[in-house]
């Protein structure tokens, strides 16, 4: 206080000094500060607003906004640092959803002719929260069949039943068991059941291992009977590894029921052509045959096979076949593999000049199912254990894909993607 008071005379000198103590301005001041000081304090703090106050300061002005979380779980982002100068396309980070049955939502990849692109037609994982709600277009989980890649089981394509007049469901004979099963017109023109039922099914745990060049990811799920919508009980763990040269897709379903459960697995991923030109882009599809169908609209098949040599279906030569304005939902069958090895799929994309290879690594996968509308932007490209209807008619003794196992039994289905190099077009010689 003396302090402020020989400040304050130094600045108004010995007159203003003499005048200012003599009116007792200084002391009023003084005052009238403290009692204005002491209300203030008092009366906030009877509202509890000097303990906010005091909490106020302690803490950043702005908190960070929690994460998205698809499916109510965090997502698992498997990543892995590019080799610098990289003259070869290798594979970046994976995107997982442990949340909704463990959808692969993106792959990111490095490519030398594009550098760092998206392999997936999917939104990202604040739009995934926005589109994953449960309910309207995401009922029973079928925001999962647009965006990214999903896992398909207890069947995978098509199951022939009777839809439900609001088509959300659809009543399925199972060799003489009748279920209500979610229906969606993801790749029909009416409600159909597609895609199985683990797409919004949350994991009971997820594990994630970090290594050198990449990590992997398990989780499980407790599948049971989805519901009482399936025969028997299931539980189910499905794992990614991720690395420069491949990542590696894993599901496998053990019966914990007490009876026999038919099994079908598969995975529906959406690649993108990151040139932009699906004209001239080629697929490879080592198959004898394909699914012939009764309708358009359906897309069941009618459980004729037609053969797909010299036909537009025909995508056996070594480098494939342009897909040019070909429109795409077909199911191709009787897969080939060279000797010693595993039936391989390609999609190659020449103006990018670089192919992506799935190679069917257990021999459970029977069928390759191709969606790819003649405008789009991606070839869906789903290897997977069962025909579209297994249960339908078929010709005798043909085998379409339906596991059945016992209690206390396994059934794998396993995948592997890989990225390579296409070497330029050699100029014409003049």
């Amino acid at each position: 206080m003396k302090l402020f008071l020989s400040n304050l005379e130094g600045k108004l000198g010995s007159f203003g000094k003499q005048n200012l103590m003599r009116s007792g301005m200084v002391t009023g001041i003084l005052v009238g500060l403290l009692v204005v000081g002491a209300s203030v304090a008092y009366f906030e703090s009877g509202k509890g607003h000097l303990h906010k106050l005091e909490e106020h300061l302690s803490t950043p002005e702005e908190q960070e906004a929690s994460p998205p979380r698809p499916g109510g779980q965090d997502p698992v982002v498997l990543s892995r640092s590019p080799v610098p100068g990289g003259l070869f396309p290798e594979f970046l980070s994976a995107t997982l959803l442990p949340g909704r049955g463990m959808d692969v939502l993106q792959i990111s990849a490095y490519l030398p002719e594009k550098g760092e692109v998206n392999l997936l037609a999917a939104t990202d994982v604040a739009g995934a929260v926005h589109a994953m709600t449960g309910v309207d277009e995401d009922y029973a989980g079928a925001a999962n069949l647009t965006d990214g890649g999903t896992f398909l089981l207890p069947w995978a394509g098509r199951l022939a039943g009777l839809t439900s007049m609001d088509g959300k469901s659809a009543t399925v004979n199972l060799r003489n068991q009748v279920f209500s099963l979610p229906a969606n017109t993801v790749e029909s023109a009416v409600p159909v059941a597609y895609g199985g039922m683990l797409l919004n099914v949350p994991s009971n745990n997820a594990g994630v291992n970090t290594m050198p060049d990449g990590g992997s990811v398990t989780a499980t799920y407790a599948t049971d009977n989805f519901g009482g919508r399936w025969p028997s009980k299931t539980e189910t763990k499905v794992s990614a590894l991720l690395s420069s040269r491949w990542i590696e897709l894993t599901v496998d379903v053990k019966n914990v029921g007490d009876s026999v459960v038919p099994v079908g697995i598969g995975w529906s991923p959406r690649f993108l052509i990151p040139s932009g030109d699906r004209k001239k882009a080629t697929l490879r599809i080592p198959a004898d045959v394909r699914s012939d169908i009764r309708d358009s609209t359906s897309g069941m098949p009618n459980g004729e096979l037609k053969p797909v040599t010299g036909t537009k279906y025909d995508f056996n030569t070594r480098n494939g076949a342009e897909l040019g304005t070909l429109d795409l939902n077909d199911t191709f069958l009787h897969l080939k593999a060279p000797l010693d090895m595993h039936p391989m799929i390609e999609l190659r994309d020449p103006a990018a000049r670089f192919g992506l290879r799935i190679t069917a690594l257990t021999p459970t996968i029977k069928a390759v199912h191709v969606f790819s509308p003649a405008n789009s932007d991606y070839v869906s490209i789903s290897p997977q254990m069962n025909y579209d209807d297994p249960f339908g008619r078929w010709p005798a003794h043909e085998d379409t894909g339906m596991a059945e196992v016992a209690p206390g039994q396994s059934v794998e289905w396993k995948i592997r993607l890989e990225l390579f190099p296409i070497a330029a077009a050699s100029s014409p010689k003049i």
